[in-house]
């Protein structure tokens, strides 16, 4: 039941820290696609308005991330196996043009900034830290985006970049991990060589392998809206906002 748990904070939170919560845990893969979220329930969670939530949920809902459906609620969106295939194809284009934008004035603390990255992707995947891998591979994605100075192509990378999260979510063959951050490093050794040709060849291909690894079987993930805002669960998603 939703209110066994006492609400996660009394403070004033605002739809900016709800909308947050809700977009960390559906990046995390702690909300599954098709999960209910009803206003009434997470107000009872956060402690806050039904007001609050809703304005979240349209928020999240703008971005596709979440479906709001005229009388019967919110759930986590639910992409199909055709918009998951034209979510890849778009990364691949916007992806590609943002190496050859980025990759002539691209400086050296760019690069070392996704070196890190990679880095912590590593220790992530040792880890077996599956929630914190996630985030890292969208952080890398993310961070070349910016690094090529448009702020529109970012705005539109970051929206497919969260998609792909849900996407990962809902069709991921068990035991794999769709991102991998050996390829992520390939990347890194083109840009820092300049070469724009290899750059983008190898992104695409990191893209298509990200998409083969799918399977349209989709699992039985269900779980408890107050269990995955417990405590613990927050504080794990604040660390990675």
């Amino acid at each position: 039941m939703l209110s066994t748990n006492p609400p996660i904070a009394k403070a004033a939170l605002g739809d900016e820290e709800i909308y947050r919560e809700l977009h960390n845990a559906i990046l995390e893969q702690r909300l599954a696609p098709g999960t209910k979220l009803p206003e009434d329930g997470l107000g009872e969670i956060f402690g806050v308005s039904r007001t609050i939530v809703r304005k979240a949920l349209l928020r999240l809902a703008h971005e596709n991330l979440v479906e709001v459906r005229p009388n019967r609620g919110a759930v986590v969106a639910s992409p199909t196996i055709e918009e998951a295939a034209e979510v890849f194809e778009a990364r691949r284009v916007i992806e590609g043009a943002l190496i050859d934008k980025m990759l002539p004035a691209i400086a050296k603390t760019q690069i070392e900034q996704l070196g890190a990255l990679v880095s912590e992707e590593h220790a992530a995947h040792g880890a077996g830290n599956r929630a914190d891998l996630i985030r890292l591979s969208g952080a890398f994605h993310l961070c070349l985006a910016e690094s090529a100075g448009n702020s529109v192509l970012s705005e539109y990378l970051k929206e497919l970049v969260s998609r792909t999260s849900l996407i990962i979510s809902l069709y991921e063959r068990p035991g794999n991990s769709a991102c991998s951050h050996e390829e992520h490093a390939g990347i890194i050794d083109a840009l820092a060589a300049k070469d724009a040709p290899r750059a983008r060849a190898l992104m695409d291909a990191h893209l298509q392998a990200c998409e083969q690894k799918l399977t349209i079987d989709i699992p039985d993930t269900e779980r408890g809206l107050a269990e995955i805002f417990a405590r613990p669960a927050l504080a794990a998603g604040q660390a990675g906002s």
